[in-house]
């Protein structure tokens, strides 16, 4: 007996029932472990390439430090955060996304933007992007986005007919796109860009009250972009530009900086706001929650071995501290497991003990062995818990906050579904140049896709997000803007 049919199956054959929202507790979730298509789908994925990594392959780093100016201990009892003038030691990575190690630093494509802060209570990662948003909003629909970014499996060639087929089939990256296809596609340098922790996070104080709080990373170097045009030829004639430029301005005391601020958003606010604000592909309007100084930035360092830092450097938005608590973002959901899996293939299961991940406080742990365990492997100390031997203990006022949760197991869409307003609203922020440059953009990454129904199917997305944006896309690709659209 054999599957005759075209249902999706399981690795082991099994048919799946949902492929597009992971099982959660209620609307809201937080995400089941017992989802096994999703955990297969993520584990399977982080194994798909030996040994560079899946996403964000290439990139360049720089150590520095961060300098909290403003007192935000009534929102977060994070000890790095704990008092004005406060410094503690960061490495960052910068990288592209869907390109390999070997290619152009000037491709059009959002820039990873991963700071790990080696605080006194352990290290703290902001995993982002130059960008607030994401293409999509639940992690069960990442294996599939970035095979669309990928090579195609026969020609072994970038594939814009699967990359819009996708979009168009997936209307909640619109938001994404339009800011991808705009002028901040293509940043002028890793200085010149802001970053952002994109996800909804919560930080909860001393007296374990919590807020909802979104990360914004903005440069002091001002925002300069690329024109496609130049960034091309920068492509061919000097693919590294962006990871030179990095090195070359701390070499030379240039020392870029960022000012780091934070949105704040009181928990009962998740229930009533306009867009549900653990949505990934949405932002907060900074009039409805404006921006509150945190601290500044500085990158004063560069690696001294490429491989050894930068290369082995591991991230996960689920590398926390106290203080520091996730959100039922679904996409952040899924990165909590998938990001720490990657490292634990991709480097080893001790990635965390080599020096460039390496705690600047003491590891007290009864985690043994593994391959390439390099330190002395707790010697001859008590290596389970409980034990009678005086070993390490949990501290319950360090345990993450508790949350309510509630509804009925089963995989779950999120419920708002107006992935038009927010694309809308920024190409109508967007000059009339830039506007004429993000058609231009669009028309010209839209004709090489062999399905005019796909082109159709996304026109009718920009049409819906503003209907001169769709027009325009419309006239440039010579089809009409579909009529059940209009």
């Amino acid at each position: 007996m054999g599957n005759n049919n075209n249902n999706l199956t399981t690795s082991w054959g099994a048919p799946v029932g949902d492929n597009q929202n992971s099982i959660t507790a209620g609307s809201r979730g937080p995400t089941l472990i017992q989802d096994v298509h999703l955990l297969e789908k993520l584990a399977h994925f982080n194994r798909e390439r030996v040994p560079e990594r899946v996403v964000h392959a290439k990139g360049a780093g720089a150590h520095g430090y961060f300098e909290v100016t403003n007192d935000v201990t009534k929102y977060t009892k994070a000890d790095f955060l704990s008092e004005v003038g406060k410094r503690t030691p960061l490495f960052i990575r910068f990288s592209t996304v869907a390109g390999e190690n070997g290619s152009a630093d000037t491709v059009r494509d959002p820039r990873g933007f991963a700071v790990k802060f080696y605080t006194e209570e352990g290290n703290y990662d902001i995993v982002g992007n130059n960008t607030p948003i994401f293409f999509i909003r639940d992690a069960i629909k990442f294996p599939d986005f970035i095979h669309t970014q990928k090579r195609h499996p026969q020609t072994h060639l970038k594939n814009p007919t699967a990359v819009w087929d996708f979009w168009s089939l997936s209307p909640e990256s619109l938001h994404q796109v339009t800011y991808l296809m705009g002028d901040r596609g293509i940043p002028a340098t890793f200085r010149h860009m802001h970053g952002f922790g994109s996800h909804t996070f919560k930080w909860t104080n001393k007296d374990g009250d919590g807020v909802w709080i979104k990360y914004h990373f903005k440069t002091e170097q001002g925002v300069k972009n690329l024109h496609p045009d130049v960034a091309t030829k920068i492509a061919g004639e000097n693919p590294d530009y962006h990871t030179e430029d990095l090195f070359n301005a701390i070499e030379n005391k240039d020392f870029p900086a960022w000012k780091l601020y934070v949105q704040i958003m009181p928990l009962e606010d998740a229930n009533t706001y306009r867009f549900d604000p653990f949505d990934v592909t949405k932002t907060w309007s900074q009039k409805d929650y404006p921006l509150i100084e945190v601290g500044r930035m500085v990158l004063d360092r560069n690696p001294e071995n490429y491989f050894a830092e930068v290369e082995q450097a591991t991230f996960s938005p689920g590398t926390l501290v106290p203080g520091v608590d996730v959100s039922p973002d679904k996409m952040l959901q899924g990165r909590l497991f998938a990001y720490h899996d990657a490292h634990r293939y991709r480097v080893g299961a001790n990635h965390q003990a080599l020096p460039i991940n390496r705690p600047r406080t003491d590891v007290k742990n009864y985690q043994r062995d593994g391959q390439m365990r390099f330190d002395d492997n707790g010697k001859g100390s008590v290596y389970y818990e409980p034990n009678s031997y005086n070993g390490p203990t949990e501290s319950p006022e360090n345990k993450q906050a508790s949350f309510p949760v509630s509804g009925i197991a089963e995989s779950v869409a999120y419920d708002h579904n107006d992935h038009y307003t927010q694309a809308g609203d920024l190409y109508r922020l967007m000059s009339k140049e830039e506007q004429d440059r993000i058609v231009q953009t669009i028309v010209n990454e839209m004709t090489p896709v062999e399905k005019e129904e796909i082109k159709v199917r996304q026109i009718g997305h920009f049409y819906k997000a503003d209907p001169d944006f769709g027009t325009r896309i419309a006239k440039g690709l010579g089809l009409e803007v579909p009529q059940e659209v209009k």
